[in-house]
């Protein structure tokens, strides 16, 4: 009987093992899972892709995209593709169904067709491919980011998309089940060796009480000694069994341990910090030679239409006036280039509303000092345009201010600050202005950099001169260009557009003003009897203290062109 029992033992042990390693390979769990997006989808230019599928799985997702023709597959923050999408009709995979083979999909109504997303500065990355993409979507930084699919705006997005993910491939009953299948597989063997002992033991020819005097005298002596060889022999059999049942499958500690859990914080999406940059370093430099190209091709040709994708504001009217001025008078001085290839530092905005306002400090060739170079981006599906180049005031260092990010702030706002914007800049046009401005002692210059003075001292000396003429000067800010940047210290950068207006008027019937030769060419003539008006950009860039400092208001960069000549 109990041979039977211990047969019965070994085979469901080994019925059991074998169902545990089974579970390691014949019927293991696949390594991926692949869900595509339904047939029955609406169709929509534009398809954005949520960026919970790219964490709700532990490991890489690789998404297969095929569509006819072109198409693009853009890498942004889940704010800007929002943004960027805005109110045209789209699609959005937002998850997986519960059999893991269908992607989840809600549709949004909206206008039929969009600007083709490809190239815009808000995308980290951009795929563009013809007829299929295999993308493995990796994080270009730390945070949420989303994916935008589109054709070119106009068609249907690609309707054919698959993501595959990592799958769950844990057998948490394998371990058990091999390790019960080898304890059965003992127990059976002890029981076997046990059965045979007992039936040779009575099966030598002795009487039940010769068989007990023996039993008594072993088990008096064993006391005092090892165990016996087949006890021992027993032992050594269990021990062989348990170690092959576990040499698959790791030690006996770690069987008996359940594996590490994440933490929350690592197991969990990573949340998007309030406020990340808008920019990454690798777009920045991205959009910088795209700005510098434009400007290079623009000032070869002296042609401002070379310029408008990525030039605006006050740079595109001077540069403009520049070329015109250039193609006649061949003496004038260019405007300075703008030059990407030594990028000396960046500041971000970390705010998320737009317009969008960043700064880049390069100097290259042709570059006598360090210049700001100033960038705005007006809506999500404009492109930023430098709208200022301000040359750094030799000997003057620019703010330390956050590669990070950093806070922009309204030009009315003062919070933390000894002046506003607007202040700082109303107090720069003042200082132009007049000689004895109460900004006088509140807003100074190095003195290897003397633009104020420079400028004052100009002014003065046209009046002197002007025997014919009655002169004057006004020097107005633009206030819609102003722009402020919290520096490291607490303090602000504030940049921005003086509007430098220059005015005379003969003194006398029959008296003449000339002007000069660049002033000329865009007046149309060099002598005027009733007056002329000559217009200068000024951008400059002033440093203002943090609230509660004993030091004045600094100019960190200055310089001003001719937009402008006329005859009354």
């Amino acid at each position: 009987m109990r041979l039977k029992t211990a047969a019965a033992l070994v085979l469901l042990g080994l019925l059991t093992l074998l169902a545990g390693i089974g579970q390691r390979t014949i019927w293991a769990p696949s390594e991926t899972v692949t869900a595509s997006l339904p047939a029955d989808a609406a169709a929509a230019p534009l398809t954005v892709i949520d960026q919970k599928l790219r964490t709700q799985h532990d490991g890489t997702v690789k998404i297969n995209i095929q569509g006819d023709g072109n198409f693009v597959l853009a890498s942004g923050r889940p704010d800007d593709v929002s943004a960027w999408v805005g109110q045209t009709a789209h699609n959005t995979i937002t998850g997986v169904s519960e059999d893991g083979k269908s992607l989840q999909v809600d549709h949004a109504d909206g206008e039929g067709t969009a600007p083709n997303p490809a190239g815009s500065d808000l995308w980290a990355s951009n795929e563009n491919a013809s007829g299929e993409l295999e993308y493995t979507w990796t994080p270009p930084a730390d945070g949420d980011w989303s994916l935008l699919l589109a054709s070119d705006g106009t068609k249907p997005a690609p309707a054919t998309v698959s993501m595959t993910f990592p799958n769950d491939t844990s057998t948490p009953w394998a371990v058990p089940l091999m390790v019960l299948g080898g304890l059965l597989i003992v127990g059976g063997i002890v029981l076997a060796l046990l059965s045979a002992r007992r039936k040779n033991g009575k099966g030598d020819g002795e009487g039940d009480s010769g068989y007990a005097r023996r039993a008594r005298a072993r088990n008096a002596k064993s006391q005092n000694q090892a165990p016996s060889s087949s006890s021992s022999k027993v032992t050594m059999i269990a021990a062989g069994v348990a170690a092959a049942v576990l040499s698959g499958s790791g030690t006996a500690a770690q069987a008996a341990s359940p594996s590490p859990q994440p933490s929350s914080s690592a197991s969990s999406p990573a949340k998007e910090a309030t406020g990340s940059p808008v920019l990454l370093d690798a777009q920045f430099r991205r959009i910088l030679e795209q700005v510098s190209s434009a400007t290079d091709a623009g000032d070869a040709a002296k042609d401002a239409s070379k310029l408008a994708g990525r030039v605006g504001g006050p740079e595109l009217e001077v540069r403009t006036q520049n070329y015109k001025i250039r193609s006649q008078v061949g003496s004038y001085e260019p405007r300075m280039p703008v030059r990407s290839t030594k990028l000396l530092t960046t500041v971000v905005t970390s705010g998320r509303d737009w317009p969008r306002s960043v700064l880049a400090v390069t100097q290259g060739e042709g570059n006598v000092v360090p210049q700001i170079l100033t960038l705005v981006q007006q809506s999500p599906r404009e492109n930023y345009k430098l709208m200022e180049t301000t040359p750094l005031q030799p000997g003057t260092t620019f703010p330390n201010i956050s590669r990070g990010g950093t806070e922009t702030m309204a030009a009315s706002a003062k919070s933390g600050l000894l002046y506003s914007g607007e202040e700082a800049m109303s107090g720069l046009a003042d200082r132009l202005t007049s000689a004895d401005s109460p900004f006088k002692d509140k807003l100074v210059e190095g003195a290897s950099s003397p633009y104020i003075a420079d400028t004052l001292s100009y002014q003065a000396e046209v009046v002197k001169a002007g025997e014919n003429g009655n002169f004057s000067f006004t020097h107005k800010v633009v206030p819609e260009s102003t722009v402020v940047f919290r520096t490291s210290d607490g303090g602000a950068l504030v940049l921005g557009r003086i509007n430098f207006g220059f005015e005379g008027t003969p003194k006398a019937a029959g008296d003449k003003l000339s002007i000069g030769d660049d002033a000329a060419a865009l007046a149309g003539g060099k002598e005027t009897s009733t007056g002329m008006v000559l217009s200068f950009a000024e951008s400059m860039a002033v440093y203002v203290p943090p609230a509660g400092s004993t030091d004045p208001m600094k100019l960190v960069a200055a310089t001003r062109g001719l937009v402008g000549a006329s005859f009354k």
